[in-house]
């Protein structure tokens, strides 16, 4: 106790940044549940439409995370050092990134379309529906490029709060405007609509509170040139962070292609568990993001052990929060499990994953918190190689031996995820502790 009231002040500091990031997430996680709500009006292929889109965005989301993470690194150190003309200049080069590759993969999608929904499992059956939605969502995808990277810019100068006004607003726009074109029966492409007008202006919301910061974007031939080593700091960081998102998205697909052979029970009540689950992540999330904030900047100021101490302080609240949580979802499973479900079968699957994985709450706190602080301090390569072991040596290894050839379902899937948890926060805390990226320079 007495350790906590001595750091009150750095408790207050990674709480107010965290808040925000929370309430965020709530309603990032709420927007597909929404949409998904809207697309039922219209019929069960609208839903697969939405659904198959947004496997092929997640995707795409790779390349954009793995510029916000690296911009979020430079920007924040440069901040802690009071180097402002260097914080526009990272975030300025890590527009001009992102408008390239969005427009690269705008024009891929534009072009290829077609052969990329159908090997991504869209049925003829549902392709009507698929294809306007993809072209109206995923070729302007430029709008969701830049609110990832403008909102890591913010943050990274301790403004969280602005992005959650920004998605607030983005969401709620969303909403009226889905109401609004189903009226008037635009169908699917109402919803498409929507989405994509909803995130650009969540993108003006976030340039003009740029603006105001005196962060003013121009990018021309001398700005680029002159920002080359920024961006080339901004690419070293963020590559391996993107290959860490990029590897666990391929895992999930063979993790899911195994579930999928175990029955149809098994994958319908994986999917159930994964989105409860999804809500109890949501505070690691957010205190993950105030950890690689404010490291990055006591890195800035020369501090490297205000940070060591800002990550245990982090950690402690965290694990208290998904301990509590843990708790609520062990008690409350079967409760919460009916909601989604009337199968018996299926909700006592679920309810068996959801109480195992509620014993290993605290450290997917621990997973999440000293992966942000090593990403915040421009360590990404280690983080990405515990990911590899975790999900391919780990998740998907010994996942297929218990779930498969032990035959133990779709809970010895779930058992190795834990176990994947579990191996990954202990690489983390020793690759931590042994200090080395209090030395990486940026």
């Amino acid at each position: 106790m007495d350790y906590l009231l001595k750091n009150k002040n750095n408790i207050i500091t990674i709480t107010t940044l965290a808040i925000p990031v929370i309430i965020e997430n709530i309603l990032q996680t709420l927007l597909g549940t929404v949409d998904t709500y809207f697309a039922g009006q219209i019929n069960d292929n609208a839903i697969a439409a939405i659904g198959v889109t947004n496997l092929i965005i997640n995707v795409f989301i790779v390349f954009f995370t793995a510029i916000s993470l690296g911009t979020s690194a430079v920007v924040a150190r440069n901040f802690g050092k009071g180097e402002m003309d260097k914080v526009k200049e990272a975030t300025t080069q890590s527009i001009f990134l992102g408008i390239i590759i969005s427009l690269v993969v705008g024009v891929i999608n534009i072009l290829f379309y077609e052969p990329i929904l159908k090997i991504c499992g869209a049925t003829n059956e549902i392709l009507d529906f698929t294809i306007p939605y993809y072209l109206v969502v995923a070729v302007p995808i430029i709008f969701l490029c830049l609110s990832l990277i403008l909102s890591s810019c913010l943050r990274s100068t301790k403004d969280t709060k602005t992005p959650m006004i920004a998605s607030v607003f983005a969401n709620v726009l969303n909403i009226i405007l889905n109401i609004l074109f189903i009226k008037v029966n635009m169908g699917i492409i109402g919803l498409a609509l929507a989405t994509t007008i909803s995130r650009c202006m969540n993108v003006v919301i976030l340039l003009i509170k740029l603006r105001m910061c005196n962060i003013n974007i121009k990018i021309n031939k001398e700005v680029i040139k002159g920002g080359k080593d920024t961006l080339k700091a901004i690419i070293k960081i963020g590559a391996p962070a993107g290959m860490e998102k990029l590897i666990m998205r391929l895992g999930q697909l063979v993790y899911n292609s195994m579930i999928i052979s175990i029955g149809v029970s098994a994958y319908v009540a994986h999917n159930i568990a994964g989105n409860i689950e999804s809500y109890t992540y949501i505070p690691a999330l957010g205190f993950g993001v105030a950890t690689a904030t404010l490291v990055g900047i006591s890195l800035g100021e020369g501090d490297s052990e205000k940070s060591k101490e800002i990550v245990y302080l982090a950690d402690i609240i965290t694990t208290v929060c998904m301990v509590v949580i843990g708790i609520l979802l062990f008690i409350f499973a079967p409760q919460i499990v009916k909601i989604f479900t009337s199968t018996v079968e299926v909700q006592i699957m679920v309810v068996n994953v959801l109480r195992l994985i509620a014993l290993f709450q605290c450290f997917i706190a621990i997973t999440q918190i000293f992966t942000s602080a090593l990403q915040g301090a421009g360590d990404t390569k280690f983080p990405m190689y515990a990911t590899l072991i975790g999900i391919w040596g780990v998740r998907v290894g010994i996942g297929y031996f218990l779930g498969v050839i032990m035959n133990f379902g779709l809970f010895g899937v779930w058992i190795a995820y834990a176990i994947d948890i579990t191996v990954r926060a202990f690489l983390l805390i020793i690759r931590f502790n042994h200090g080395k990226w209090k030395s990486i320079a940026i």
